[in-house]
């Protein structure tokens, strides 16, 4: 399957929730902006940070901006909240969707659907982002349940679900939203302590929810943005470039899901690999783990682009 997506002059991701924040950087530039953490001229517009991701992805040129809601963050006020304090005209956004189901995704949807004032509004995420009985076994008699996503939470949050596990062209064919992404790779293995129950059984999670948005800026290549690549963000860009015929990368951003015990390989793996995609731009995310940044850091210093909760990056023709 192919996606014809189209060219845009400009991406805007502004980042509502991540799990980092500095109110004192000074490094804002063509590509970021910080947030501004005034009001008038007094240092009390605070940010919140947390363990989650949401951002609005807004695409523009020649058409006029368009924008979509991409994940909604942990806690139930956290990207609410930063919305408000960035001023965030939400009623911009004209559809949602999600990276995969899990809490840390998922956690603000009511609160930010209320910002966005739209009864109606289109939810795109992959079937499974629905499925119960996830959790994190630590052990075999401490299992930390993770809250499921269910069709009467988003209908509460007067949305309409959109199920899809193939890509689909969204703004117009301006991005993509992936689908279920192929795991090939050798080394991205996923996580052996995200488990489910199926028919009694405990099994890994394949999480086949996992997902993320892709677009194309004219004259630079594709910018992937992950939730958490939990399919991998080798496989993740590869499959972008498989559906979309693009073989150019001007940026990925995302969290890579290389934290925790066990991920050195993992680790090792995505960093030779970026070495041969070489994209222009690389914005490691939320659950991506203090090592792989730093990792990340050390060997593309000039690739490399710190984000946090209330940045926008602009990747631009």
């Amino acid at each position: 399957m192919t996606i014809n997506l189209k060219e845009r002059d400009k991406i805007e991701i502004l980042t509502l929730v991540d799990n980092y924040i500095d109110i004192a950087p000074g490094d804002s530039n063509h590509i970021i902006q910080r947030a501004i953490p005034l009001k008038g001229m007094e240092l009390r517009n605070s940010i919140l940070a947390e363990h989650g991701f949401s951002s609005i992805i807004t695409v523009s040129g020649p058409e006029p901006p368009r924008s979509l809601l991409f994940d909604f963050g942990f806690s139930e006020h956290g990207a609410a909240f930063n919305a408000d304090a960035l001023a965030v005209d939400m009623s911009s956004v004209e559809v949602m969707a999600l990276s995969h189901g899990h809490p840390d995704h998922t956690g603000g949807l009511q609160q930010l659907s209320d910002l966005v004032g739209k009864k109606g509004i289109k939810l795109v995420l992959h079937p499974s982002a629905l499925k119960p009985c996830r959790f994190l076994k630590i052990t075999d008699d401490f299992k930390i349940i993770l809250p499921s996503l269910s069709p009467e939470k988003i209908s509460a949050a007067g949305v309409e679900l959109q199920e899809t596990s193939t890509p689909l062209g969204l703004l117009g064919d301006g991005v993509c939203y992936l689908g279920k992404i192929p795991k090939k790779t050798k080394y991205e293995k996923g996580a052996s302590d995200l488990i489910f129950v199926d028919d009694g059984v405990e099994k890994q999670d394949p999480i086949e929810d996992d997902t993320a948005i892709v677009a194309h800026v004219k004259g630079k290549g594709l910018v992937i943005i992950s939730g958490c690549a939990h399919s991998g963000i080798i496989n993740t860009i590869n499959y972008a470039r498989e559906i979309t015929g693009i073989e150019k990368i001007h940026a990925v951003m995302g969290g890579f899901h290389l934290c925790g015990p066990g991920e050195d390989p993992a680790i090792e793996g995505t960093v030779r690999d970026f070495r041969e995609i070489d994209p222009d731009y690389i914005v490691p995310t939320h659950c991506t783990g203090r090592k792989a940044v730093g990792m990340i850091e050390r060997e593309f210093p000039e690739k490399f682009l710190l984000n946090m909760a209330g940045t926008r990056m602009t990747f631009a023709a």
